[in-house]
């Protein structure tokens, strides 16, 4: 039976582990979404305000730059993880990849497009330094407590 999976995506290892579980562990006729939301840095670049310290006003140009740079690593993850699938026997009109700007959040975005017909969702167990992690959540912490009825396949 065909599934349609949604694999969080971004340029980590933690997110290539996941294409490569995906490899070992489905068939080849799974229809497979290779999903990227890139964070919202375009909002802060567009603050003004006398608050904001010397050095990030110095430093703005070089920070507005990151949203740009972000995309570009994660087209180029995403390019080398459709080989990897197209190379395990997965045909590419069965890989689509998918890139969004942040809207709610990064685990509330992946949330939100699993929830518009994915049965399966595959993420990387973490991201974050144990000390963000434990103020902040992971992504991957949010999504598997808030997927619902989908599955959520977290890979380490």
């Amino acid at each position: 039976m065909e599934k349609k999976i949604l694999v969080a995506f971004d340029d980590s290892e933690n997110a290539m582990r996941g294409v490569e579980f995906i490899t070992r562990s489905f068939t080849p006729t799974h229809k497979i979404t290779l999903f990227s939301v890139i964070p919202d840095t375009a909002a802060a670049c567009e603050i003004f305000s006398p608050e904001l310290t010397t050095y990030f006003l110095s430093q703005r140009e070089l920070f507005c730059s990151m949203q740009d740079k972000k995309a570009e690593l994660v087209n180029g993850a995403l390019a080398k993880a459709k080989q990897l699938l197209v190379k395990a026997g997965f045909p590419e009109s069965q890989i689509s990849t998918k890139i969004e700007p942040q809207k709610k959040g990064v685990a509330r975005d992946i949330i939100d497009e699993a929830a518009s017909g994915y049965d399966i969702i595959v993420i990387g167990r973490r991201g974050l330094s144990a000390i963000k992690e434990f103020f902040l959540g992971s992504v991957s912490q949010k999504v598997i407590h808030s997927a619902g009825d989908i599955s959520v396949v977290l890979v380490g």
